[in-house]
């Protein structure tokens, strides 16, 4: 639905405005968008909340969640990967990226004793964790998901220049006072950002001090309370902190993940300098799957795809959960509060994208399926670059059908091959299993 997906996006950039102030007000460049906004683009974020497990009213650290602003970014670049809408990213979108850009560029700092660019004082999509233990400070230093999502937002800032326009370009970097010097840092910042690691492992730490936390007894706590748990409230009842512990509400470090295929990830983390391998996603998965309670619907969208392709009926187990949330209330009680329209959306994306292996990357649609046991078929539209491309997947067969479109063909890749589409074209392909 392109056209309900330019009019998101458009609400973002008329409020680019809004998302400059904030950033000023904080000291920085650029835009930063809030973490929860009303009509008019402000921060509405509480900073305050009831622990109802307690009675007790809390600080409210989590709009320090910076990394909406690379939500904003990552929808503006998909968004034209998926429809080559030019018009929109040379006179919306490519100003949303260059904004954001620079607002990542001076939030980052660097560190001169190790070289590299750092990231403070943030939350992560994790959200249990806020703060340091006993530290009048708050936020985290160089969560993982937040830094590597700012190096992404970097990249495509400067590929812009490759994409629009020069004219165009050069315009915005006039409008929005980016110099030469700014570029340039960009580019330093985009090689030499800081990634925590567990020390010895290949496991990314989720943010600076992870492994310095107290490891949490999840099995008497899954016992008492069930997996999908609010572990922050209860422990809060109990006069304990969450933010002492290896314990997520949901996905964070697996976000990258999600987000990204191994290819793309593998080529940030090499641009990077760091020797991360394709084998250590999975131990990347199975880490973090045992240090999260699932407070939140959404983390077993997140978890249903990471497992698709390593672990099938685990991933449809997750996506069972995340399909009837609303309808069993798994969350407990919060059903008769509203809808959680995310995770709705996200089973449907898990259907459409997840199961289907699709992924536009080089300028190529790519598909790559792997269905679970439990469904055996699957059959669905797509519309992509101005074409409606029809899917019939099996458990051994896909046939691409490729109906009329704007342009005159486009590129699909299936299992590493790419094949040139042109109207009416159809063809079969053998699935690997």
């Amino acid at each position: 639905m392109p056209a309900i997906t330019r009019e998101l996006l458009m609400y973002r950039y008329r409020r680019l405005n809004e998302a400059r102030s904030a950033a000023k007000e904080s000291g920085y460049k650029g835009a930063m968008f809030p973490w929860q906004s009303g009509s008019n683009g402000r921060e509405e974020s509480q900073v305050i909340h009831l622990n109802p497990q307690s009675g007790r009213w809390l600080p409210d650290n989590t709009y320090l969640q910076r990394h909406i602003s690379s939500a904003v970014a990552y929808n503006v670049w998909n968004y034209y990967q998926a429809t080559e809408d030019m018009d929109f990213l040379s006179y919306h979108g490519a100003e949303l990226l260059l904004d954001i850009a620079q607002f990542w560029s001076t939030i980052a700092t660097l560190n001169k004793d190790t070289g590299r660019y750092e990231i403070l004082h943030v939350v992560g999509p994790d959200e249990y964790h806020t703060e340091y233990p006993d530290s009048d400070e708050i936020g985290l230093n160089n969560n993982a998901y937040t830094n590597v999502l700012a190096v992404w937002v970097i990249q495509k800032a400067l590929q812009l220049k490759e994409v629009i326009d020069d004219s165009r370009f050069e315009e915005l970097l006039t409008k929005l006072h980016l110099t030469p010097d700014d570029l340039t840092r960009w580019e330093e910042i985009s090689r030499r950002m800081y990634v925590p690691f567990l020390e010895d492992t290949k496991i990314i730490a989720q943010f600076d001090g992870y492994d310095q936390l107290q490891e949490f007894d999840w099995d008497t706590y899954k016992a008492k309370y069930g997996e999908a748990m609010r572990l922050d409230r209860i422990l809060e009842s109990e006069g304990d902190n969450v933010n002492k512990y290896k314990a997520s509400k949901q996905a964070d470090v697996l976000m990258l993940f999600y987000l990204f295929s191994s290819e793309e990830l593998l080529s940030i983390f090499k641009q990077l300098d760091y020797d991360f391998k394709p084998e250590s996603i999975p131990d990347n998965i199975a880490y973090y799957e045992q240090r999260t309670s699932h407070g939140s619907t959404l983390s077993k969208i997140v978890h249903a795809w990471v497992l698709a392709r390593s672990d099938r009926k685990r991933s449809w187990a997750n996506f069972e959960m995340a399909l009837m949330s609303d309808l069993e209330d798994i969350q407990g009680g919060t059903t008769a509060e509203g809808i959680h329209l995310g995770a709705m959306a996200g089973t449907v994306d898990l259907v459409q994208r997840a199961y289907t292996g699709l992924e536009i990357r080089d300028d190529v649609l790519w598909l790559n399926p792997v269905l679970p046991d439990e469904m055996p078929c699957l059959n669905l539209q797509l519309r992509y670059r101005g074409h409606w491309l029809q899917l019939n997947i099996t458990t051994r067969k896909m046939i691409i059908t490729f109906d009329k479109g704007w342009s005159k063909e486009v590129k699909i890749g299936v299992q590493g091959e790419i094949y040139t589409f042109r109207t009416g074209d159809q063809k079969e392909f053998d699935i690997q299993r």
